[in-house]
């Protein structure tokens, strides 16, 4: 299901972006200049009213889809984690960081690296 609304959320932004960028910076509709030039298919007042309404129905199902997706989607990454809370998979796990900027003591030399029994 959330696959399904998360394809239905992309369509719909990439449509909002679409009418969006149709549009004139001017509100004229269409960005093409006049209306003769669309076949008299619509006037350009009535362009505008049209683009407008799309996009506040776009805009309208996108922030329903973010809300829903959202609501679907809290609690599967765990209670008050953060992701800045796990540690990255490339760090050694086997020298742990000096605390504080000290550097870890050195074996003295000529000194057995290994203790024995």
């Amino acid at each position: 299901m959330t696959t399904v609304l998360l394809l239905i959320h992309l369509f719909v932004t990439l449509a909002l972006i679409g009418v969006v960028l149709i549009q004139r910076s001017e509100g004229g509709g269409l960005g093409i200049g006049s209306s003769q030039g669309m076949g008299s298919f619509m006037s350009g007042r009535g362009t505008a009213n049209l683009l407008t309404r799309t996009t506040a129905i776009l805009a309208a199902a996108f922030f329903a889809l973010s809300l829903v997706l959202a609501l679907m989607n809290r609690g599967t990454i765990g209670a008050g984690r953060s992701i800045l809370d796990t540690l990255p998979s490339s760090a050694p796990a086997s020298s742990p960081a000096p605390v504080g900027g000290a550097l870890p003591a050195a074996p003295a030399p000529g000194g057995p690296a290994v203790p024995t029994n």
